[in-house]
């Protein structure tokens, strides 16, 4: 038996949203991934309409779990796309690292003042990584092969396309949300040791002015009682 949204726990609702979206974590619909985006909606504060990678198959979905209607696309969210890939001129690449911050599911490699490679199969095509590059050595090329060709596989028509095309998208999709949650795990710890880094040298650095500190008391309290008498 399929739960209703009344049925279902806060959580369990995040998460079947959450699982419905594309995990392109492009922030199209206005939050910082598609996690927050569910969040968003299962508390009410963010319409179905407003991913435009999921476009009109996923606000359908939206709507078959969330018992409402469906509504068009809101455009001032964007307006859907071909499913494309970045692409870094190598040549061009000054290696400044920029998108390797952007990407939001960590498929760009490279190092500081070195040549940055994105790894195509990870790319979600959100195009975070376009506009913090200085140098515009970023393209977006647009996939060309389909995810079931029946020119080349016969057997696969009609249902099987739909069902089987279904199953490869969330292979992909739970991949792109695992990268996603892999580096917000990662992000997190670096601050974390980052902050506890900072809080030993602080207390290094007092231990090692304590001394000193304790020294010039007791020269203040000898030049007072000397002045006293």
């Amino acid at each position: 038996m399929v739960k209703t949204p009344n049925q279902m726990t806060k959580k369990m609702l995040i998460e079947k949203i959450d699982s419905i979206l594309p995990q392109t974590q492009c922030g199209q619909c206005g939050f910082s991934g598609c996690k927050p985006y569910a969040i968003a909606i299962a508390e009410g504060n963010a319409d179905i309409n407003q991913c435009p990678p999921g476009n009109e198959e996923g606000i359908q979905k939206l709507a078959d779990l969330l018992g409402v209607k469906p509504k068009p696309l809101n455009t001032a969210h964007g307006l859907p796309k071909p499913k494309s890939i970045a692409f870094i001129d190598e040549e061009i690449c000054i290696g400044c690292t920029f998108c390797i911050q952007a990407c939001p599911v960590d498929a760009i490699v490279g190092a500081s003042k070195k040549m940055h490679t994105v790894i195509g199969a990870e790319c979600t095509g959100c195009e975070l990584c376009i506009a913090p590059c200085p140098v515009d050595c970023i393209n977006m090329l647009p996939l060309k092969k389909k995810l079931v060709d029946v020119e080349y596989d016969p057997y696969m028509a009609g249902d099987k396309v739909s069902a089987y095309e279904n199953k490869l998208k969330k292979k992909v999709a739970d991949l792109s949300r695992m990268r996603y949650e892999r580096k917000l795990k990662r992000i997190e710890n670096e601050k974390k040791e980052k902050t506890e880094r900072f809080a030993r040298q602080i207390k290094r650095i007092k231990s090692l002015a304590l001394p000193q500190q304790q020294t010039l008391q007791r020269k203040q309290k000898s030049s007072l009682h000397w002045n006293i008498k």
